[in-house]
């Protein structure tokens, strides 16, 4: 049933946006109960129409008409106008007093037009889905104090910029607003202020990128970079406009507005891929003209061979450019579609028809091959430094120290912090399991009777570029350089390397413990690659991408770990901005030895060669930007935020996923092959039947079905692009 009421949906839909289509289709009533009715006499010479061929003759007019306008408005637009096919078609058809072939032929365009839009809907369905989502409303809170002139502090509450004055939000007002609308008004997103509260109720969709002011919420970020799964954030998290909202009302305060927010930055992509046109797109409308040309000749030659006016409709009404004028681009557009689904985004349909040429790919190594910050690989405890006298108890150990730097390091930006945090939440699981006998507490002195799963911090001060102190559950800790956290220990060697005799590698970097005034450990820590790096590299060169390389600013010791795991060989490292933007530059302008002469003429007219050598910058750093420009393809690992890197890219991967590089290539070279077969296989299909009917093999009301059987074959065949298969 439900399939059933599916089809008569787009059968209504196919009407409302084809309104000709059931007009033609109800006007075959009359015309068979009127065919040989004729209340008046001889009309004009040997030629009398009856009124149901009337009615065809007029519905022939309005077509012809309708074509003509269609026409002129392609041409002023700059694509190649060939409606011209069907106007001496369905001409001809009358001409030749074939009504019901002129009615056929009617019948065909304006059900062909309901095919295309089908199809045009059908392969936009996943940028439609990203479209229609976008938000419209918000609601502002309007509580007091609380507005665009406040700013948050801690997770828990707000201070006026002009003042310095604590406005503090309690927990009290957050459930007030939360739970009664009473407490913000609704307006459009777009009035929406920088700095503006707002409330967001469970399944309503994030207007403007802002920063959480509830404890928790739950979002779907589906939209934003295809993440499958709802991602739980906490008070102070970036917030993206175009995230759903779980099931509990969430606060937020707006740190952009709706225009520069980073779910209308994805429209602009989707926008700008949707109107464009890829290359291969406008060569396929430029045949188009030939093939308009062959069709005039095979039907004039059946004219003039046979002496029969007939044979020259018999072939016009199977003439059908649409595999040229609606599968090339039905299919380019389904591609894009296709990419949209995946979490990678692009700015131009011309970059999807090229993607499938790279031959060389130059790979950023920090936050591209590698994760995106240094993860903790091991502590190295100081001899000791697990001994009574040093804490008053005998419970310091690894994941002690993991635990105290990591609920430390939430309070710094530093490029290390994330790694250390992220190591600190592992030891606290860890610790919480050792220990769950003991009411997951630690035995000892100075931290009994304190809850692991819940460490409290207090006077916490950081020295930039030097490290973080504070109090973690009565223990005074110090995390950052060798000397800053040895500040004021008697008797400790001056160089760390006379402690922690293990030396660090090439790759490797640290930073120090201090518990209680004592130097307790050193966290050593780098970069690793993405679980996913290497196999994704061999899936290029799978794809016959041969040409990888690695541009770093990174020391070459440092890099050549790095290339040697993920199986690059070709590592340029120490390289500064402009020395990547050199190498890019170089290989950019590398020819093919001969361009072929099909490639020259395919260059005359479209302006771009389609053998010529490509190169893709894949990064992620701001560093990355110009270089991200320079290239022929310009790809961007982001996880949905705006970057300058994604501002500079003309590929954008959403969901910080490096195996979206291979998955963008084979997407685009799969498309390109379903459009190249659909519209081989109905043109093929196309000649063959016109050189049927030339030879009287087709009649000319089965040849105008025919036809029409001909362009659903290709434009279903373009949408199998959407099939997911890659």
């Amino acid at each position: 049933m439900k399939r059933i009421s599916s089809f008569f949906t787009t059968i209504l839909r196919a009407c409302r946006l084809v309104p000709m289509l059931p007009i033609t289709v109800i006007a075959a009533l009359p015309v068979a109960l009127l065919w040989n009715t004729r209340p008046w006499k001889d009309f004009f010479w040997s030629v009398n129409p009856s009124i149901g061929q009337w009615i065809v003759i007029a519905l022939v007019v309005y077509t012809v008409f309708d074509s003509l306008k269609g026409m002129i408005e392609d041409i002023r637009k700059g694509y190649v106008g060939v409606d011209v096919l069907v106007i001496v078609a369905i001409l001809s058809t009358i001409a030749v007093r074939e009504y019901w072939a002129g009615w056929a032929i009617v019948l065909m365009v304006y059900s062909g037009e309901a095919i295309e839009e089908y199809a045009q809907d059908k392969a936009k369905g996943n940028l439609t889905a990203l479209m229609e989502a976008v938000p419209v409303i918000a609601h502002v809170v309007n509580l007091p104090g609380i507005g665009s002139n406040a700013k948050h502090v801690n997770g828990s509450g707000w201070q006026s910029t002009a003042s310095g004055e604590f406005r503090p939000v309690s927990e009290a007002e957050l459930d007030e607003i939360q739970s009664s609308g009473s407490h913000f008004e609704t307006v459009p997103v777009e009035n929406v202020r920088m700095g503006d509260v707002l409330v967001v109720l469970p399944g309503e969709t994030v207007p403007v990128d802002g920063e959480l002011l509830s404890d928790s919420a739950t979002l779907d970020l589906s939209n934003i970079n295809g993440e499958p799964v709802p991602r739980e954030v906490f008070a102070g998290a970036r917030v993206l406009s175009g995230a759903i909202n779980g099931s509990s009302t969430l606060t937020m305060r707006a740190t952009q507005l709706a225009r520069d927010s980073q779910y209308q930055r994805i429209l602009e992509l989707v926008s700008s891929a949707q109107s464009s046109r890829a290359t291969v797109v406008r060569v396929a409308d430029l045949l188009a003209v030939p093939f308009t040309v062959v069709s005039f000749l095979i039907a004039g030659f059946a004219w003039i061979f046979s002496g029969v006016p007939m044979r020259f409709a018999q072939v016009l009404v199977i003439a059908t450019p649409c595999p040229l004028l609606i599968a090339a681009p039905v299919a380019y557009i389904a591609g894009t579609g296709r990419l949209a689904k995946s979490g990678i985004l692009i700015k131009a349909q011309e970059v999807l028809e090229t993607l499938g040429r790279v031959n060389h790919i130059f790979f950023d190594k920090t936050g591209t091959l590698t994760v995106k910050k240094p993860q903790v690989v091991r502590v190295d405890m100081r001899d000791g430094a697990k001994a009574d006298g040093m804490t008053g108890d005998n419970s310091l150990d690894e994941d002690v120290i993991l635990l105290s730097a990591g609920v430390l390091e939430t309070y710094s930006v530093h490029i290390l912090a994330q790694g250390i945090v992220s190591a600190g939440k592992d030891a606290i699981t860890r610790l919480a399991e050792r220990y769950a006998g003991n009411g997951r507490h630690l035995p000892g002195s100075d931290w009994d009777g304190h809850d692991i799963e819940h460490p409290v911090v207090k006077g916490v001060t950081e020295d930039s570029g030097k490290g973080l102190s504070g109090m973690v559950n009565g223990r005074r800790i110090r995390v950052g350089r060798y000397a800053y956290v040895t500040e004021g220990e008697q008797g400790v060697p001056d160089n760390a390397a006379d402690v922690f005799t293990t030396p660090l590698a090439a790759d490797e970097m640290a930073t120090f413990v201090s518990v209680n005034g004592r130097l307790a450990a050193r966290i050593v820590m780098k970069d690793i690659p993405r679980a996913n790096a290497k196999e994704s590299l061999e899936r290029l060169r799978s794809l016959g991408v041969k040409r990888l390389s690695m541009l770093t600013g990174d020391k070459a010791a440092s890099a050549n770990i790095i290339a040697k795991e993920v199986g690059i060989d070709d590592v340029r490292a120490e390289l500064f901005p402009e020395d990547k933007l050199a190498a890019v530059r170089n290989a950019s302008e590398e020819e093919p030895p001969a361009q072929p002469w099909w490639d020259r003429l395919i260059q005359k007219l479209t302006g771009e060669s389609i053998t010529r050598s490509i190169t893709m910058m894949v990064g992620d750093g701001v560093n990355d930007a110009p270089v991200l420009a320079s290239a022929d393809i310009g790809m961007a690992i982001t996880d949905g935020t705006s970057t300058a890197a994604s501002e500079s890219a003309q590929v954008v991967i959403m969901n910080d996923d490096i195996a979206c590089v291979p998955r963008a290539i084979a997407i685009s070279r799969r498309t390109k092959r379903i459009m190249l077969q659909s519209v081989v296989i109905g043109l093929s299909l196309s000649i063959i039947a016109m050189l049927c009917a030339a030879f009287n093999l087709i009649p000319v009301v089965v040849g105008a079905f025919l036809q029409e059987a001909i362009d659903v074959v290709s434009i279903l065949w373009a949408l199998t692009a959407l099939v997911d298969k890659d």
